[in-house]
C-alpha cells in the first residue's frame, strides 16, 4: 500500500456498490480518459457527478489497483453532457432518460441551477404537468439539501453518515442549524465526537464561554462517564471537572448548567446535601425502574409459601427429584411474587429450580417467555431449559423512528404477550435496556430476575442487579448449597473459593482445572499458542476456533486482547493464497477469522434460511465467510445468521481468538485458556477472577503467576459506579447510599 496521499479529479462514470445507510461506496471514474475503481464512504453519489478526491492507491491481489478515497469534494455536473448524463441516472425521481434529454435541451449548463433556484420554469418543458413540476421541485430541494450539508461538513473531514444523520434530523434546514451552533453535531442521534466539532465552532469565531459550547461540554462530559458505568455524576465532581476541560469559570459553569435543567437537558436528583446529575434517558431510565417495580411489588399475591408445597411436591414427583430448602423457597417466592430475583454461584442449582418454576407456570397456563441479554446467553439457557429464549434485543423487536433512530416495537402501547417473564444472566443488563424491557411487559406480567451478583456489572451504564439486591424492597433467593455432582468439578469448587476469598487449588493434574506457572511473558505466550493450536485439539477433540476460548483481563500488552489476537490468527489462520484480506484500523481481516461485534446495531440486516431480520448486538462472537474487494464487502456469519458488512462499518468488529473477561460475560465455553502474569492492577481483583472462572464448561487452563493469581483473590476491591437507583428504590436517606458500590 502507498502511503503517499494522492489528489485526483474525475467523473462518476458508473456506481458499482452503494450503502445508502453509511454512504460507502465503490465505483467507476473517469480520470480525463482513464477508468479508476474509487472505494470510500464518499456518500450518495450519482453518475455523472464530479468528484475531487484526496486519499491512496491500494493494490489487491485479486482485484488489482484501487484508489481508497479519504477525502471527498462534490461538484455537480457543469457541461450538458455530464448533467444530461447524471439526470438519466435517476438521480431526481420522475426524471428518466427521455425527459432528461428534453430538459438539458432548453437549459443546458444551466438546467441544474434553474431546477434549484427557479423550479417552475420546469413546466416549459413539454410533458411536465404542474404537479410533475412540484414533485420534481420537492424532490431537487431534498437532494440538494442533503448534498449542502454533506460538502461543508467533509471541508472539516466529517464523515458523510454524520451529514446523513443531520439531515435525517434536523431535515433541508440542517446546514443552517449546524452553522448557528455546531454543537448542534453532537448531540443524541447525531454523536459526532465533543473535540470534532469544536473545531467547527473555532472556525465559526464562537466564544468559549458560549452557552452552547458550555451546555455541549456538560453532557459531553457525563456521556464519556456512562462508558464507566455511571448513570449520573455528584455536582461536586461534575463542577471542576467540567470548568477545567472547558477552561470557564465556575460562574459560567452554574449560569449553563442552571438553564439545561430547566430546559430539562439535564435532570438533578438530590439526596440529602448532595445532588447528581443526569442525561435525561439515565435519569428517567432510573426513575422509570424504581416506580415500576414498586407497582409490580403491589400487584404481589403474598399468598403463604405453604400454598404452593403442594405443586412443588407434585413437580418433585413429576421429575424425580428432591429440591433443597432455598430452592423451594425459590420456587414458591417466583409463584407467589410479582418480581423476584434467585442468585447463585455455579452448581447451586439455578436451572433446575428455574425449570421447576417455568414447568409450574406452565402447568397453570400461565405463559412464560425467557430473555437473556446476549445470543449466547439466550442460546445457553435454552440448551439447560429445554424453553426457547431469546435476547432482549429480538424480544421488544427493534424499529427506527422518523429520525433513523432504533427504539422498541414492544413498549406501554405494543406490550409482549406473556404473563411471566424470566430473564437470565441479569449481571450484565444494564439500566436503559432493563427499562425497555419493563415498559414492554403488561401491568400484570410477573417477572424472575436470574444472575450471579458476583459476577462484573453489566458493560452498560448502572448497577442494576446489585442495586435491586441492595434496595432490600425486591424479594431476593440466594442459593448456596453446592450439589454433589457440581463438587467433583474443579472449575465450580476453585469459583466458590475464589468468591470467598480463597485460595483456589492449583496443584491438581487430573481435573478440569489445570495451572502452568510461567514467569515471562514469551514463555506464557508460547504455550498459550501451543495448547490452543495442537495440544487441545489432539488431546480432546476440541476445534481450536469452536470449542477454545482465550479470555484475559487486559486489552493492552503483550498478554491483552490485541497482541494475541494477532498472535492467534497468525497461527490459526495465517495468510494464504486465494484466501482473501482487508485491513481495518486495528486488525488485517481474513475469509475464517472468529470475530466479535463490539457494539449495538440495530439496523443491520440478516438472513438466516427463510427467516430475516434486523440487529447484531455487542459482544456477538461469529466468523468472516467471505471477503470481496471488489464489492467492498464481508460476509459475517452469527449463529447461521448472515450479514453483509461494508468494509467501512469493519471497524464494529474485532478479532475474538482472544477476548476480555467483560466480553465472555453470558458466554460458557467447553475450554477456556487465561493467561494471568502482569497488567494494570485495576483489573486484577477477585470477581474478575471469579468471572473468568466460571465461563469455562469443561476444561479451565490458568497460565501464568501463583503469585499474580493469589494477589487477585487478595483484592476485593470495590468499584464505586454513581447511580441513584437503589436510593429511588428503597427512599433509604442514609448518605452512605449515595453511590451503589459494585466489585
Amino acid at each position: 500500500m502507498s502511503e503517499q496521499t494522492l489528489h485526483i479529479e474525475g467523473t462518476v462514470e458508473d456506481i458499482l456498490f452503494q450503502n445508502e445507510q453509511n454512504g460507502y461506496t465503490v465505483l467507476e471514474l473517469d480520470g480525463g480518459g482513464e477508468l479508476i475503481t474509487v472505494v470510500g464512504e464518499i456518500g450518495d453519489v450519482d453518475e455523472g457527478e464530479q468528484l475531487v478526491l484526496d486519499g491512496v492507491y491500494v493494490n489487491h491481489p485479486r482485484f488489482g489497483t484501487q484508489f481508497q478515497a479519504q477525502y471527498c469534494e462534490r461538484k455537480l455536473p457543469s457541461d450538458a453532457v455530464n448533467i444530461q448524463k447524471y439526470l438519466a441516472s435517476g438521480a431526481i425521481k420522475g426524471i428518466g432518460p427521455s425527459l432528461a434529454r428534453k430538459i438539458v435541451d432548453v437549459f443546458g449548463a444551466k438546467t441544474l441551477e434553474i431546477m434549484e433556484k427557479e423550479p417552475t420554469r420546469l413546466l416549459e418543458i413539454r410533458g411536465i404537468s404542474p404537479k410533475k413540476c412540484e414533485n420534481i421541485a420537492a424532490e431537487v430541494k431534498e437532494i440538494f439539501a442533503l448534498r449542502s450539508i454533506m460538502i461543508f461538513l467533509s471541508q472539516y473531514g466529517i464523515r458523510s453518515k454524520y451529514a446523513m444523520r443531520v439531515y435525517q434530523k434536523y431535515g433541508s434546514g440542517g446546514r443552517d442549524m449546524i452553522c448557528a451552533n455546531p454543537y448542534l453535531l453532537c448531540s443524541s442521534g447525531i454523536d459526532l465526537e465533543f473535540q470534532r466539532a469544536e473545531k467547527l465552532a473555532h472556525d465559526m469565531n464562537i466564544s468559549k464561554d458560549s452557552p452552547e459550547r458550555v451546555a455541549a461540554g456538560i453532557e459531553f462530559i457525563l456521556a464519556y462517564n456512562t462508558k464507566n458505568g455511571y448513570t449520573c455524576l455528584p455536582l461536586e465532581k461534575l463542577e471542576p471537572k467540567a470548568s477545567e476541560y472547558l477552561n470557564i469559570s465556575q460562574k459560567i459553569f452554574y449560569e449553563v448548567y442552571r438553564q439545561e435543567l430547566a430546559e430539562e437537558n439535564l435532570f438533578e436528583y438530590v439526596r440529602g446535601e448532595h445532588e447528581f446529575v443526569y442525561l435525561p434517558e439515565y435519569y428517567r431510565a432510573e426513575s422509570y425502574i424504581a416506580d415500576r417495580v414498586r407497582v409490580l411489588n403491589d400487584f404481589s399475591t403474598r399468598d403463604e409459601l405453604l400454598k404452593y408445597e403442594k405443586m412443588i411436591d407434585e413437580e418433585e414427583l413429576k421429575h424425580r427429584i428432591k429440591y433443597e430448602s432455598l430452592q423451594r423457597e425459590a420456587i414458591a417466592t417466583a409463584l407467589s411474587r410479582s418480581i423476584m430475583i434467585m442468585t447463585g454461584g455455579p452448581g447451586t442449582g439455578k436451572t433446575t429450580t428455574l425449570n421447576a418454576i417455568i414447568s409450574i407456570y406452565g402447568r397453570q397456563g400461565y405463559k412464560v417467555m425467557i430473555a437473556a441479554p446476549t445470543g449466547r446467553a439466550a442460546q445457553r439457557i435454552s440448551d439447560l431449559t429445554g424453553y426457547n429464549a431469546k435476547t432482549i434485543h429480538r424480544l421488544l423487536e427493534v424499529e427506527f423512528d422518523m429520525a433513523g433512530q432504533p427504539k422498541f416495537k414492544h413498549n406501554e402501547k405494543n406490550p409482549l404477550i406473556c404473563d411471566v417473564l424470566v430473564v437470565d444472566e441479569m449481571s450484565m443488563v444494564d439500566v436503559l435496556l432493563f427499562e425497555g424491557l419493563l415498559r414492554a411487559l403488561r401491568l400484570g406480567c410477573k417477572v424472575v430476575l436470574v444472575g450471579d451478583s458476583d459476577q462484573l456489572p453489566s458493560v452498560g451504564a448502572g448497577n442494576l442487579l446489585g442495586d435491586l439486591i441492595n434496595s432490600k424492597v425486591v424479594p431476593v433467593i440466594a442459593l448456596k448449597q453446592i450439589f454433589r455432582q457440581a463438587q467433583e468439578s474443579c472449575i465450580i469448587t476453585n469459583a466458590h473459593k475464589i468468591i470467598k476469598g480463597e485460595y483456589p487449588e492449583l496443584t491438581k493434574k487430573d481435573a478440569d482445572f489445570f495451572f502452568f506457572q510461567r514467569l515471562a511473558s514469551d514463555k506464557v505466550t508460547s504455550l498459550l499458542l501451543e495448547l490452543v493450536k495442537d495440544r487441545l485439539p489432539s488431546a480432546y477433540n476440541f476445534s481450536p476456533t469452536d470449542n477454545i476460548q482465550v479470555i484475559t483481563p487486559s486489552r493492552k500488552g503483550v498478554l491483552g486482547v490485541v497482541e494475541l489476537n494477532k498472535m492467534l490468527q497468525n497461527v490459526l489462520n495465517p495468510p494464504k493464497r486465494g484466501v482473501a484480506e482487508v485491513r481495518s484500523m486495528l486488525y488485517t481481516f481474513r475469509e475464517g477469522d472468529k470475530i466479535m461485534q463490539m457494539k449495538n446495531n440495530y439496523d443491520i440486516e440478516w438472513h438466516k434460511d427463510d427467516e430475516e431480520g434486523t440487529g447484531i448486538f455487542n459482544g456477538d462472537i461469529g466468523k468472516i465467510l467471505s471477503i470481496n474487494n471488489h464489492s467492498g464487502e464481508a460476509v459475517v456469519e452469527f449463529d447461521m445468521r448472515r450479514v453483509v458488512y461494508p468494509f467501512d462499518m469493519l471497524d464494529q468488529l474485532e478479532l475474538a481468538y482472544a477476548i476480555t473477561v467483560h466480553k465472555s460475560q453470558g458466554s460458557e465455553f467447553d475450554a477456556v485458556i487465561m493467561p494471568i502474569l502482569d497488567g494494570f492492577p485495576k483489573l486484577y481483583y477477585r470477581n474478575l477472577l471469579y468471572t473468568a472462572v466460571t465461563r469455562a464448561k469443561k476444561l479451565l487452563i490458568v497460565i501464568g503467576s501463583q503469585k499474580k493469581i493469589y494477589d487477585m483473590v487478595d483484592n476485593n476491591r470495590r468499584t464505586k459506579r454513581y447511580t441513584c437507583l437503589r436510593h429511588m428504590l428503597s427512599g433509604n436517606s442514609d448518605n452512605n447510599e449515595q453511590t451503589s458500590n459494585v466489585q
